[in-house]
């Protein structure tokens, strides 16, 4: 009886080999372009990442360039002309020279530029955010009240720079002489989630400067 197993084992063994063979011949091609397809796609993903990281690091090296020329004006001209792969590249680019043209007293240029940025719909928020805070902070010959208008637009609920809207508007208060409706603003500073240390430290100053005690109603 064990001969007899193990010769029908042995014929099970072959058939099942004979099987595979079979089925390796018929289907095999499919598992070559798997891995065609797993290889070539890997290949492609790191050719395209080194691609971009070259992008990157040609993109910052231009823009340090720039950065490097004599006087503020030089520089915002070299800015102008860095070459931007894609509107949040330009963005960081107009940015910076927004700074140099405001250092280089050609204020109007820069709130001109910055306006620009704020106003372009592709940007992530963050980027237009900034654009706009800078450039209400350059416009010095509008009201407090013209101000305060533009920043409210900026402190709404999960705005990327709502708590340093929400201080510009307290000082707006204080520049009109309404002291006890800035120190509340600031006092409420003081219990927002995510305010920095930065932002608390400067935000004490303030209400001890108009002579309030920071976490105290305003009297």
């Amino acid at each position: 009886m064990s001969q007899s197993d193990s010769f029908i084992d042995e014929v099970t063994e072959e058939v099942r080999r004979d099987k595979l063979f079979a089925t390796m011949k018929r289907y095999g091609w499919i598992a070559i372009l798997a891995v065609i397809a797993i290889v070539g796609g890997a290949t492609w993903y790191e050719f395209n990442r080194a691609q971009q990281e070259a992008q990157a690091e040609a993109y910052g090296d231009a823009l340090l360039a720039a950065l490097e020329q004599g006087a503020p004006a030089e520089r915002a001209t070299a800015l102008d002309s860095v070459d931007a792969q894609g509107p949040e590249a330009r963005a960081v680019a107009d940015l910076l020279r927004a700074a140099e043209l405001a250092v280089a007293a050609d204020t109007q240029a820069a709130v001109d530029l910055l306006t620009r940025v704020s106003q372009t719909p592709d940007l992530p928020p963050i980027y237009r955010a900034m654009a706009q805070y800078r450039a209400l902070a350059l416009q010095s010959d509008l009201s407090a009240q013209e101000r305060r208008d533009g920043y409210e637009e900026l402190a709404g609920p999960g705005g990327p720079l709502r708590l340093l809207a929400l201080e510009q508007i307290a000082v707006t208060y204080a520049e009109e002489g309404n002291r006890l409706e800035a120190l509340d603003r600031l006092n409420s500073l003081l219990d927002e989630a995510g305010a920095t240390p930065d932002l608390l430290r400067r935000v004490s100053q303030l209400i001890v400067s108009l002579g309030g005690i920071p976490g105290e109603a305003a009297q």
